[in-house]
This record gives structure tokens, sequence and C-alpha cells, in this order.
């Protein structure tokens, strides 16, 4: 593999340094860089500038993706500082927007949404499908914005914008590109990378290819005094002589079973007809190997007899994570009505398995296997009236879900039925909406005005053929939803350099086959078992901000948004009885029933902070911080599981009346603080990344927040500083290095039952044409 990686970066710089002469610069100016951010894609499908959207929306550009040298799009998200990410494994990142998380924060790339019917409300890892080395810029939206997008937009929507090919304008041809190779010493990541753009007066061709190599990742040696031998992997099980063993890590900061690879390739064509009509064809894959589950490999279970308590795991892990998607798009300006015309057909194919083995049980190794097929489509409009501008759009999303499973004997080969994760018949979710968005900007006046209504039916069917397994109360799954929200929001500028904003937006979720069908084990230390409940209902959010960004003397930008969210038949985990049971035998655990169930209400609000400051010239000043809280109401009448803090100082997990309960997914205080320089061919940043504690009174026992990976008070606070910097050589050439955690913190993000990485040392070698 080495040998490859060695041949792939010699031949990418070979082809660099015989690349025509460059008619693209390395390194966008800073007035290009100000003029994109200015405008965004998000808000309603077609270009608008930023300062007319009350909705707020981070950009994080090109050039931002390229100087952080992230591993993945997660990665890229935390450093933002500004988007909390959710760990279970190296491979697995799960963002969070304002308390929301998994199937309430809805992914889109290039207007295609990524969620789909088995988008679970636990933890994802959806997200590092994408290869964020091949996008333009990505753009995060807080709060709802089910307006434009329907289902799923409760906390947020990520719109992930990959790069487009690019005409040659009045040259004859042109072309640019990019190309990368990495090295990363705390998991001694391998990275190449190259895209290209060809193109002509008429035809143009994206072309991005991406392969990551990732090996076991390995904590810091900073730890907390009080917790000194937090997240330690002191054993793994290994296979000695045919036969599984328990074996001593030899270094017990290496996180043994986290690797794996991943390769993305992206393709897009472009077609322009004529002055008013193109065509773009658009072909993304990722794949990776074997994904181990990491958190789940440090569970412990009693065997009983001369075994005892051991490891749980000799094997579990992801199956390769298929993400295919195609799709035609058609561009249209001077349409008639219209000003502008976009429609959109489009295709995704999913698959996602589940592999596991427990300790010795060579008759058990159970494989379960979803294969998701998506097909949609999208149209929509925007028609300029005098100081009006109105869009309005329908879309279509059909899913079709095929879960299957087998258990497998490894000493005779036999293999045998097991209960799928879905219902083993035919499952259907289909989306239908129409929508409208509409901008006012009030004739010389300083006021612009933002208002939509969206208007969505959902049906989903489910049934399960076998049910000897659980003798489930259901075995057919019917529901036909309808949801209508809305938007509206107002920009005021009393002055140049202040900007006023207040908006209010509702969302909607309505139940996936996730939600309604699923049957797995949630947690293996808290011994509960997840069960379908068909009477769900969709949750709605009504969410209201308030912001205010005020320029001081040209160089300092400050930025306050506030928002309360009331959350509507929230579907949170709570206990529950199947066939009279609050407890059955499952994988030979005695595990508490759970389900899926829509709490009374809820209410989550929290703000951002942020500072943006030119000291002198080339010198900038940047800081964040974002607080969220949230809680949902119960009923005091019955009891709850809640920890409490005694009078000995440790926490309990006790059944109390409560009136209410922490939401889960709700992420500690969180930030980042930075100082960057850059002079000509050099630029450096050194910044601040920081959580502040999350005690387990917090935590919400019933649901996702994962409290038998923390420790016995909570996930401690932690901050990292880090240093990263770049060269340029020549027009072409830039070298790139960086120190990430230079103080060899040891750490975990809230929920995740994977550690951080130590000190990292990252060099990277990028060439631009």
């Amino acid at each position: 593999m080495k040998k490859i990686y060695l041949a792939a970066t010699a031949l990418l710089l070979l082809q660099t340094l015989q690349a025509q002469k460059p008619v693209v610069a390395a390194v966008d100016t800073s007035k290009k860089q100000v003029e994109l951010e200015e405008v965004v894609v998000s808000s309603s499908n077609f270009i608008e500038k930023k300062r007319n959207i009350a909705q707020k929306i981070d950009i994080i550009s090109s050039k931002t993706i390229a100087q952080n040298n992230a591993q993945n799009t997660g990665d890229l998200l935390i450093n933002t500082g500004k988007v909390f990410v959710q760990k279970s494994q190296q491979g697995g990142s799960s963002p969070v927007l304002r308390g929301f998380e998994a199937s309430r924060v809805l992914l889109v790339i290039d207007g295609v949404r990524m969620n789909n019917a088995i988008y679970r409300s636990g933890h994802l890892q959806n997200v590092i499908t994408t290869d964020q080395n091949s996008l333009s810029r990505v753009e995060v939206m807080y709060g709802p914005s089910s307006t434009v997008y329907g289902s799923d937009a409760l906390g947020g929507t990520i719109h992930l914008i990959t790069k487009t090919p690019i005409l040659s304008g009045d040259k004859k041809f042109f072309t640019t590109g990019i190309g990368f190779t990495r090295y990363s010493s705390v998991n001694d990541e391998k990275t190449v990378h190259a895209d290209a753009s060809i193109g002509g007066k008429k035809f143009a061709w994206f072309q991005a290819y991406n392969y990551s190599d990732f090996r076991d990742l390995k904590m810091g040696s900073n730890y907390n005094n009080k917790y000194p031998n937090f997240g330690r992997r002191t054993q793994y099980i290994d296979r000695v002589n045919g036969i599984d063993s328990v074996l001593t890590n030899p270094d017990d900061r290496v996180q043994k079973f986290s690797g794996y690879k991943q390769w993305d390739i992206t393709q897009k064509f472009l077609f322009k007809q004529n002055e008013n009509i193109t065509h773009s064809v658009n072909f993304q894959l990722s794949n990776t190997n074997n994904v181990p589950r990491y958190d789940r490999l440090q569970d412990t279970k009693n065997f009983g007899g001369s075994i005892g308590t051991k490891l749980r795991f000799a094997e579990w892990y992801y199956g390769p994570q298929k993400r295919l998607m195609g799709y035609y798009q058609l561009n249209v300006t001077n349409a008639g009505f219209f000003n502008e015309l976009k429609a959109n057909i489009n295709y995704q194919d999913i698959e996602e398995s589940r592999q596991t083995r427990e300790y010795r049980r060579y008759d058990r190794f159970d494989s379960q296997v979803e294969k998701v097929k998506v097909f949609g489509a999208t149209i929509s409009g925007r028609r300029i009236m005098g100081n009006n501008e109105l869009v309005i759009g329908a879309d279509v999303q059909l899913n079709d879900v095929r879960s299957k499973a087998s258990r497998k004997n490894l000493t005779t080969g036999a293999v045998t039925k097991l209960n799928t994760r879905y219902p083993d018949g035919k499952n259907k979710m289909n989306n239908f909406g129409v929508y409208a968005q509409h901008t006012y900007k009030f004739k010389n006046t300083k006021w612009v005005l933002n208002d939509g209504f969206r208007f969505q039916v959902i049906r989903l069917k489910s049934n399960l053929v076998d049910n000897s397994f659980f003798n489930l109360p259901d075995t057919a799954v019917v529901q036909n939803n309808i949801a209508v929200t809305g938007n509206a929001g107002i920009i005021y500028t009393p002055q140049k350099n202040t900007i006023l904003r207040a908006s209010f937006s509702s969302g909607f979720r309505t139940p996936n086959i996730d939600d309604l069908s699923k049957v797995f084990e949630s947690s293996t230390a808290a011994k509960q078992l997840v069960v379908p409940n068909a009477d769900l209902k969709p949750e709605y959010t009504y969410n209201l901000d308030l912001s205010i960004n005020q320029r001081i003397a040209n160089n300092i930008n400050v930025e306050l948004t506030g928002f309360y969210t009331l959350f509507s038949n929230a579907i949170v985990k709570a206990p529950f009885k199947l066939n009279g049971q609050d407890s059955v035998i499952y994988n030979g655990v005695n595990s508490q029933v759970l389900a899926s169930q829509n709490a009374n209400k809820a209410s989550l609000y929290g703000f951002t902070f942020g500072i943006n400051a030119t000291i002198i010239s080339g010198l900038t000043f940047n800081s964040t911080l974002s607080y969220t809280k949230g809680r949902f109401k119960t009923d005091n009448s019955k009891s709850s599981v809640v920890y409490e803090k005694q009078a000995n100082g440790n926490y309990s997990l006790i059944n109390k009346n409560v009136s209410s309960k922490p939401l889960d997914h709700i992420p500690p205080v969180m930030g980042k603080t930075s100082i960057a320089f850059q002079h000509k061919k050099f630029n450096t940043e050194f910044y601040l990344l920081y959580n502040g504690w999350k005690y387990l009174d917090q935590y919400n026992a019933d649901g996702e927040d994962n409290a038998q990976y923390a420790t016995a008070d909570g996930m401690p606070a932690w901050l990292t500083a880090n240093l990263k910097g770049s060269v340029n050589f020549t027009k072409n050439i830039q070298l790139q290095a960086g120190v990430e955690n230079i103080f060899d913190k040891n750490y975990r993000y809230f929920a995740s039952g994977f550690s951080a990485g130590g000190r990292n040392f990252i060099i990277a070698l990028r060439a631009n044409w």
C-alpha cells in the first residue's frame, strides 16, 4: 500500500509540473473571497445575498477547506467551533445543530436530500460519505429549514456543494485543477487527492478522486488528574491459533481496531446548449472497507462459568458503507414567467450492514444488511417582479428499503435465519411537497422581508413477514401524514454597519422506517432493547431567532444570535412493554424494553456569539462561543429514570417523579478562538478548540447520550491548542504543515465512545494549476 501511495504522489507532482501556464491563482484574493461569502444558495435553492436572509447561515469556503486539512467532513465541521460532532468510531461523525442530531438534521449535497427512510435518531456516520476535498463550499443553516427542503430540517440543514465544471468562456480551452498528498501522524493517515476541470466553450468536465487510509488512532497522554485511566484500551480480542483470545494492548492509548479505508469519486459534466439553457450530470461514489464499531468493542459481558466477565464482542463492524448518487439537472434562464428555472431528477443507492460476533461464539456470526434505493425529483422557479422575488417549487422523494439478516456458524458453515433490523417485507416511504419562498426588498428603505410556506404529504408502508422472533403486536405499519410549515423573517439595516434580524420558522419531521419499525440493541452496558411503536406522530418545531451584527471602525465585526425552540411531539426513547413485559432476553442479555414515543412538549434555547477583528493588515482575530439547553416535559405522576448527584458527590441512576428531563443530544458549551496571519506567500493560524463540562445529571438516561462511555461524573471539559500554516514555493506548489492538540490532551467528545486524537503532526504538499 505504501508503494501505491508513493507512486500516486509522484504521479500527482509530475502532472503538476508538466501543466500548462497557470491561469488560476493558487490562493483566492481576499476580495473574491468576501464576494463569494456574501452569497448563498441554501435559503431558496437559488443564489441570494446573505445579507437579505433572516435565517442564520455560516459558510465554509473552499479556501478554508484547503487550509483546514481535515481528515473527513465531520472533522471539517468540528474545526469551525460552531458545529458539534459526535463520534462512535473513527469512521463516524454525527453533526449536531442546536441540540438536534442525526435524522433531525438535514444533509443535502448539491441540492439533493441525503436523508432517507432509515436515518436513525441516534448517531449517524453518513456525512463522511462525502469527500470534503471535492467541495467548493459548505453552507450551514441553523434552525428549522423545512420550507424549501421538507422533513427532517428541525435543527438545521448542512448543504454540501461540490466543485463545478468550468467553461472556457472566450478562450478555446481552459483547464484548472488541484491535487495534494497528506500524512498525519496520530493515525498514520495517508491521503491522496486530485481533481480537475477541463472545459471548452460548450462542454466542461469536472473529475475528482480521493483515497484515504486511516490506521488505529492514538489518544492523548495528558489525562485529567481525576480520571487517569479514562478511555484506555487495555485489552482487545484477537484470534490466536484460531481461538478468540483476550490480549493485552502493548500501548493502551492506541485504539485498537479503529482504522479503515475510504475512497471517493466525483464526475460532473456540463453542457451549455445556448445562453439560456444548460444541462448538467453529476455522479458520486463513496465506499469503504469494513469500519469497526469501536465503542461496542469496549463493551463487557458476564459469560458465566469459567469465562466470567470479558470483552463482549470479538467482532463488531459496519460492512462497506456505499453511497452512489446520480442526477441530471436542467437550468433555464428567461423561461417565460420565470427568470430562472431549475429541474432535477436524481437517484441514490445506499448500502450499510452490521456484522457482529460475541467472544468465542463461533456459531453466531450475525449479519444485518440494509439496502435503500431513493428516487427524487425537484422543480423550482424564481420570478423577480420589481422589489419582489418569488420562488415556487415542488419535490418528490421515493424510498424503498430492503432488510436482510442471517446467522452463520463459522465452524460448520451452516446459515440460519436471524431477526432483521427493519421488517423483512416491503418498506416504502414517499414524500411529496410544494413550497413557496418570497423576498421583498422595501423600496428606498432599510428593510427586507422573507416569508414562505410548505405543504407536504408523506406516505409510509412497512410489512413484517417473519414475526417468529419477537411476536410483535403490529406486523404492518401504514401512515399518511400531512404537514404545513412556514417561515417569516425581517432584516433591518438602520445604518451601514448594523444589521438586525428577527425570524420565526417552523419545521417538521415525520416518523420514518427507522422510527416506526426498527428492532435493535441500544446499549450493552445499559442493557436496553428498542422495539417498534406504530403509534408515533410527526415532530414539529417552532423557532424564534433574534440576531444583531455590528461592524465597528471597519475592522471589528460582532455577531450575537439567540434562539428559542418549542419542540412538539418530540420523539424520545422511554420505557415500553412488549407483550406485557417490560424486559426480555435478547442475545443472552436481560434487557429493558424501550420504544420511541412522543413526549408532550420540549423546549430548547441558546445563543451563539462571534467576533472577528483585523488587528493590522494580514493579522486577524476570531472567536466564537455557543450554548444550548434543552429539556422535555414528563408525566410527574410516573417515575422516570434520571441521574442525580448524591450527598457524597457521586452520581446515581435512580427512579424519581420529575416534571422534566434533559433532552439527549444537547452539546456542552463549545467554541473556538484563533489568531491568523497572512503575508504574501506565507500564512499561519494558531487556534484553541474547547468544550465545557457535561455533567451526568444533564444526560438523558434513556436516550443516546451514552453515559457508559463517559466518566463517573460525565464528560470532562477540554481545550486543545493547534497550529497550522503554509508557504507557497511557487504559484503552483504549496507546502502545508501543522500540529493539532499540541499538548497531547486526552479527551472525548460528549456522547462519544471513541477518544479524540492526541498530538498530531500534519504535512501536506498541495498543487494548483
